[in-house]
């Protein structure tokens, strides 16, 4: 009795139906194209700054004169737009320049990916605000985190499982050239209300006064904030670490945090 024989049929699917063999290569790497700006948004809660200062004037005088001459990245989204993973300010020094469109690297990458590579080539900026910072590597921990396993508890001192028994900030730390602690103490300046984060970006307060102060209520801060106003003046390390104690152990009142920040500091 012969053998029956299995028959492939190799039905295309229906992206094959539909699409050209140019778009199914396209779909499965990266590749650059000119995109209208109008098709372009910014990347979620994108923490580096874009401001028009003087360098992003020279920008856009050089883009009027030569065009953008190096690619922004993007990542394919819904209804056919694309978002910023990389080049924020080219982007928008080409929209006041007034060009239509922006050459683009267009990659596929889920949002864990798309964080990485945005805070990882933003980091390679010279002049970075410490607001920038936290924010960023506050993302990067989170990506890490869900890429790798996130630990049990939300915290920034868990070892991450599947990294070799390193915490996650120690692997942000080696890849930044920082240490794991420092990370944590950049992280903690998200902590802060945006009145005083902005005092730290303009050097009113030192960073590590500014870690301290971090763990002081939304309540506190706020109270702390207008003592400064008034006072014009900013806490001392040990001020600090006063202020964080009377916090910890609920006593820190009005009158106390007055108290701290009217005395004669230590020189």
């Amino acid at each position: 009795m012969a053998k029956s024989r299995e028959i492939n049929m190799n039905l295309p699917s229906v992206d094959d139906l539909f699409t050209t063999q140019e778009e199914r290569d396209q779909k499965n790497q990266e590749y650059v194209k000119d995109i209208s700006i109008y098709e372009i948004t910014d990347f979620p809660n994108h923490p580096f700054k874009v401001v028009d200062d003087d360098k992003m004037m020279d920008m856009v005088e050089s883009i009027k004169e030569y065009g953008v001459l190096v690619p922004i990245i993007v990542r394919p989204v819904e209804n056919g737009n694309y978002e910023i993973v990389s080049g924020h300010r080219r982007h928008h020094a080409a929209v006041l320049a007034g060009q239509e469109e922006v050459p683009a690297i267009v990659r596929e990458m889920d949002e864990d990916a798309a964080v990485l590579v945005m805070v990882d080539s933003n980091l390679q900026r010279e002049s970075i605000l410490p607001s920038e910072k936290a924010f960023a590597y506050k993302m990067k921990l989170e990506a890490v985190e869900r890429t790798l396993g996130r630990p049990n508890k939300n915290n920034v001192g868990q070892v991450v499982p599947n990294s070799f028994g390193k915490r996650t900030t120690e692997i942000i730390g080696e890849q930044t050239g920082e240490s794991y602690k420092q990370i944590q103490r950049y992280i903690r300046l998200t902590h802060l209300i945006p009145d005083i984060l902005e005092m730290v970006d303009n050097k009113n307060i030192a960073f590590n006064a500014a870690v301290e102060i971090s763990y002081l209520s939304e309540k506190e801060q706020k109270l702390l904030h207008d003592n400064m106003d008034v006072n014009e003046c900013s806490p001392s390390l040990s001020q600090a670490k006063r202020l964080k104690k009377y916090s910890q152990e609920g006593k820190l009142t009005e009158d106390v945090i007055d108290a701290i920040m009217t005395e004669e500091k230590e020189t």
